[in-house]
């Protein structure tokens, strides 16, 4: 079973920091709704922003972390919220029951050495017509320290994405870059000014000013760019 790579201390400085980017986390909140089904299970929840907000909408919902500390953390914080089940996994992983509607993960893939791997492992956890739901980082000339200290092993476009999908055996339904301004700002930021996105006037500014903007644009055209690449595929029948 593949380890998922990086400072686990770094990763949880970037999550607390990222947090507060209220907007942007909703954002892409609504990205993955209309496609989560009625029993959704999240690989790599960290500290939960993601499944509490879509929790709010559904009957029931997985929140899952591989990291023992912070899966503790984890458990503490859903305890307030009785709709949602907490579980450790790492993947690739070879339990696979099938029961879930949708299986989305957010900013883990780019850690792991076998993706399609953990991509087959998302497939079979999910009911055959169910999604299997990727948000993941974009372009690797946007690779830095950040990146490597937070154990990014890669950076993808939508070809490569795409790739790992269809090895995964997955039907590609929607797939697209997401926030362009993003991807310049990350860029200046962590490669330019060597700075980490951690809590500060800088993410405030961008989530309360810049992004809004983004988000409104992107609505009605999709960028060539963008900080992140978007996927959602179907579960093939079996």
């Amino acid at each position: 079973m593949a380890d998922i790579t990086g400072d686990q201390r770094i990763q949880s400085e970037v999550l607390e920091g990222l947090a507060t980017a209220v907007n942007h986390r909703r954002w892409f909140v609504e990205l993955a709704l209309p496609y989560l089904g009625d029993n959704p299970i999240e690989i790599g929840s960290g500290l939960g922003d993601y499944a509490i907000e879509w929790s709010e909408h559904l009957p029931r919902f997985t929140a899952t972390e591989a990291d023992p500390d912070r899966l503790v953390l984890l458990k503490e914080r859903m305890a307030d919220y009785p709709n949602i089940d907490v579980k450790q996994m790492l993947l690739p992983a070879p339990e696979a029951n099938g029961e879930y509607s949708a299986a989305v993960s957010y900013n883990v893939l780019e850690h792991i050495e076998d993706h399609v791997g953990a991509l087959t492992s998302m497939k079979e956890l999910v009911r055959p017509g169910g999604r299997v739901i990727i948000i993941v980082p974009a372009f690797m000339f946007a690779m830095s320290d950040v990146d490597y200290a937070t154990g990014h092993i890669r950076r993808y476009t939508k070809k490569t994405l795409s790739a790992a999908f269809v090895e995964a055996g997955l039907e590609i339904e929607k797939l697209h870059y997401a926030n362009a301004l993003g991807l310049l700002g990350y860029y200046t930021a962590t490669s330019i000014f060597k700075l980490a996105p951690k809590e500060g006037p800088m993410v405030k500014i961008y989530d309360s000013l810049v992004l809004p903007v983004t988000k409104a644009a992107e609505k009605i055209v999709r960028p060539p760019f963008g900080q992140s690449v978007f996927c959602v595929a179907k579960v093939p029948a079996a």
